[in-house]
């Protein structure tokens, strides 16, 4: 039985660099198509990694975060599969967002595989847990977009979702459950500062 869940996480981590070093279009329909179900949590952590690496991103993070609260929204109301406009469907990671998956999502998640199992794995399989799973990933991204930019706090509140994702991906609640942490400390981050700058600007007048 262990042989095959380690096999079957193996899978997810083949798949994404077999899609990511393919020659098919990196856009989200072609990866919609390749993963089914499972597409929610996978879009969650390709999209989210972006602003989860403390790199410059040129602004891009913000598009991918409208995508992510949207994608969040449809788990919400119970949706399974994925619904996008066309216009997001055809939207491609480009050479620069798919070298940083390569070079350090990829890794990441090799490694969590090695070290992760399933733990609690029920918790994470229930239909209250999806729209739990939506709200959560919602809020956080929220706070990742609101986050003052060029301060990296948006760092946290994604990463949090991003392993939040891998907790689902990989049957781990306890994965789940660090991604939370990590993502609530990041919003105590975002709701701080912005309350310190609102207080600042206040006294100017």
């Amino acid at each position: 039985m262990p042989d095959e869940i380690t096999a079957d996480q193996e899978k997810l981590s083949d798949r994404l660099e077999g899609w990511l070093e393919g020659d098919q279009p990196k856009t989200l329909g072609n990866l919609i198509e390749l993963f089914g179900e499972k597409s929610f949590a996978i879009l969650f952590v390709l999209l989210m990694a972006v602003p989860a690496l403390p790199l410059p991103t040129g602004g891009v993070t913000h598009v991918f975060e409208v995508i992510v609260m949207l994608l969040a929204l449809e788990l919400i109301v119970g949706r399974r599969l994925i619904w996008l406009p066309e216009r997001f469907r055809r939207r491609e990671l480009g050479p620069v967002a798919k070298k940083r998956f390569t070079d350090a999502l990829l890794r990441r998640i090799r490694w969590l595989e090695r070290h992760s199992r399933p733990r609690l794995g029920f918790l994470l399989s229930h239909r209250l847990s999806s729209v739990l799973f939506g709200v959560v990933v919602l809020i956080l991204t929220v706070g990742a977009f609101v986050a003052p930019p060029f301060t990296g706090l948006d760092t946290l509140p994604s990463l949090g979702v991003v392993m939040i994702s891998l907790g689902f991906l990989l049957e781990d609640s306890v994965l789940a459950l660090a991604g939370l942490v990590i993502g609530i400390a990041g919003l105590v981050l975002v709701v701080a500062l912005g309350t310190a700058v609102a207080k600042g600007v206040g006294s100017l007048f």
